[in-house]
């Protein structure tokens, strides 16, 4: 069951994380797409890591640059340009956390926001 449990708990928190961006591209940009918001939260999760791994040790500017690096991949997928972009990664980070409150009401505490940074 131990790797069942990690399947559906990834899958999960890509849905979290998805829906985070729906939510902040929806209102940002008007943007009404779930699937193309959980590609988006699946990329940038893989970028985060990825720039994480490589430039995260540096104090202050690996996370500035990882962060800068996960809103380029929302600027990519969406269109307004970067302060747009900032807004939908900040709705998005905001409403992942409420759904997880949510979630953790009922017992589900154990989930992240996959794609959703700090979340």
């Amino acid at each position: 069951m131990g790797l069942i449990d990690s399947i559906v708990g990834f899958v999960v928190s890509l849905l979290v994380g998805g829906f985070g961006i729906y939510v902040g591209a929806r209102v940002v940009v008007g943007e009404r797409d779930f699937d193309h918001a959980v590609v988006t939260a699946l990329i940038g999760a893989v970028v985060w890591a990825l720039v994480g791994l490589f430039l995260g040790w540096i104090p202050f500017l690996g996370v500035v640059l990882t962060l800068v690096a996960y809103v380029g991949v929302v600027n990519w997928r969406y269109p307004g340009g970067w302060v747009s972009a900032a807004g939908i990664a900040l709705v998005a980070w905001v409403a992942s956390l409420v759904v997880l409150a949510v979630l953790s009401l009922f017992g589900v505490g154990s989930l992240s926001a996959f794609g959703v940074p700090g979340a």
